[in-house]
C-alpha cells in the first residue's frame, strides 16, 4: 500500500471510527481497577463497538452506551464506560439537530443526578457539577456542528458571489463587444451608402472595414462563449484585447486620434484589459451620443499609475445619458483600485478620465 493509499484510507470516516473504537476499548480496559471480569470486558467491548455507529445513529448509540453506563455503575464494581459515554454524548450533539441535542443532554443530566442519588432539595454546589458533566460533551459537539454549518454556508455564499461576479463580468464584456463593433459597422455602412454613387473605391473600403469589424466582433463573442463553457479561465485572459490594440481601435473608430506619453511599461492583465475597454466604450458613446464629433484619446504612463482620457468635441451632455457603459467603466476602474471621472468638459464635449495604480494596494 502506497502512502497516498494509506492517507485516503485513514481519511475515511469509518476508518477514523474504527481507530476510535480501538482507543476506547484500550481506555476502558486500562482504567479498570477491580480486575478484568467477563462483565467488565463485555461492557468495554460493547461501548467500543458502538463507536462504529456513532455518526449514522448518534441517538441510538447514546442510549445504548447509556444503558451500559448504568449497568457498569452499579455497585460494587463501578466500572462504567466513561470514555465511551463522553464520546457518545459528543456525537449526539455533533450529528443531530438542536432540539434532539437538547433532549439528549436533558436525559443525560436526569440520569446522572439519579445515579448519584441527588434529590430536588440538594444544594447547587452538588447538582451543578453532576449536571454539567454529561451536558458539556453534548454542547461541545453541537458547537462544532454549528461551526461546520457556518463554514459551509460561507463557502456557498462565496461561490454564489463568484458566480454573480462572473455573470456581471461577462455581461460587461458582451455589452462592450456588441456596442462597440455594431456602432462601428453602422458607421462604415453609412459611409458606404453615401459614397457608393460618387466614390465606389471609398465605399468598397468602408464595406471591407465593416466586414472586418463584424468578423472581429464574432471572434470576441466566441471567446466569451468559450468562457461560459470552460472552468478556471478568466475573461481577461481570453478576450484578446489590451493597450497594444488601442491604435487599431482608434483607427477603426474613424474620427479619433491617439496620443501616448511617458515610458510604456507592461501593464497587469486586469489594468491592460480595463484601459482598452474604457477607450472602447468612450468611443462608442461618442458615436452614439455625439454623431460626427471627433475624439482624442490620451494614454499616459506615469510613475506608479497609468492615466487614460477620452475627450470629444461634440455637444455637451450629462453623464446620466451614458447608461450601462459608464457604470461598467466605473466598476472596472474600481476593481483595479483606480478612480474614474466622466462628465461634460468646460470647453465643450464630454470627457472620460481614469487613473489606475500599477501597484496593488495592501
Amino acid at each position: 500500500m502506497s502512502v497516498a493509499d494509506f492517507r485516503r484510507w485513514v481519511s475515511r470516516p469509518w476508518a477514523g471510527d474504527a481507530a476510535l473504537a480501538v482507543l476506547v476499548l484500550a481506555a476502558e480496559l486500562g482504567s479498570v481497577s477491580s480486575g478484568l471480569s467477563v462483565r467488565v470486558v463485555l461492557i468495554a467491548v460493547g461501548g467500543a463497538g458502538l463507536m462504529l455507529l456513532r455518526r449514522r445513529h448518534p441517538v441510538v448509540v447514546a442510549v445504548l452506551v447509556g444503558v451500559l453506563y448504568v449497568v457498569g455503575a452499579q455497585p460494587p464494581l463501578y466500572d462504567a464506560p466513561v470514555t465511551a459515554m463522553m464520546i457518545a454524548l459528543y456525537s449526539a450533539g455533533r450529528h443531530t439537530p438542536a432540539l434532539t441535542s437538547v433532549a439528549v443532554a436533558a436525559t443525560a443530566v436526569v440520569v446522572s443526578l439519579a445515579l448519584n442519588g441527588v434529590v430536588m432539595e440538594a444544594p447547587l454546589s452538588m447538582t451543578l457539577p453532576l449536571a454539567l458533566t454529561p451536558a458539556m460533551p453534548v454542547a461541545a459537539g453541537h458547537l462544532v456542528r454549528l461551526r461546520k454549518e457556518l463554514t459551509v454556508r460561507r463557502e456557498q455564499q462565496a461561490a454564489e458571489h463568484a458566480v454573480r461576479e462572473e455573470r456581471r463580468r461577462i455581461a460587461r464584456e458582451l455589452h462592450d463587444v456588441i456596442a462597440h463593433h455594431v456602432s462601428v459597422v453602422g458607421l462604415y455602412m453609412g459611409v458606404a451608402r453615401r459614397t457608393i454613387p460618387i466614390d465606389g473605391e471609398r465605399a468598397q473600403r468602408a464595406l471591407l472595414t465593416g466586414e472586418e469589424t463584424a468578423r472581429r466582433a464574432m471572434t470576441e463573442m466566441r471567446h466569451l462563449l468559450d468562457v461560459l463553457r470552460t472552468d478556471g479561465e478568466s475573461v481577461e485572459n481570453q478576450a484578446g484585447v489590451g493597450v497594444a490594440r488601442l491604435p487599431a481601435l482608434v483607427e477603426e473608430s474613424g474620427n479619433a486620434a491617439l496620443e501616448v506619453t511617458g515610458e510604456a511599461v507592461e501593464l497587469p492583465t486586469t489594468v491592460d484589459h480595463a484601459v482598452y475597454r474604457i477607450v472602447q466604450e468612450a468611443l462608442t458613446n461618442t458615436r452614439k451620443h455625439a454623431v460626427g464629433a471627433s475624439s482624442r484619446v490620451r494614454l499616459a504612463y506615469l510613475p506608479g499609475l497609468v492615466e487614460v482620457e477620452v475627450a470629444d468635441d461634440g455637444q455637451a451632455r450629462q453623464s446620466g445619458g451614458v447608461g450601462l457603459g459608464l457604470a461598467g467603466m466605473a466598476e472596472r476602474v474600481s476593481l483595479c483600485g483606480g478612480r474614474l471621472r466622466a462628465g461634460p468638459s468646460p470647453a465643450g464635449g464630454f470627457v472620460v478620465h481614469a487613473q489606475i495604480p500599477l501597484q496593488e494596494k495592501t
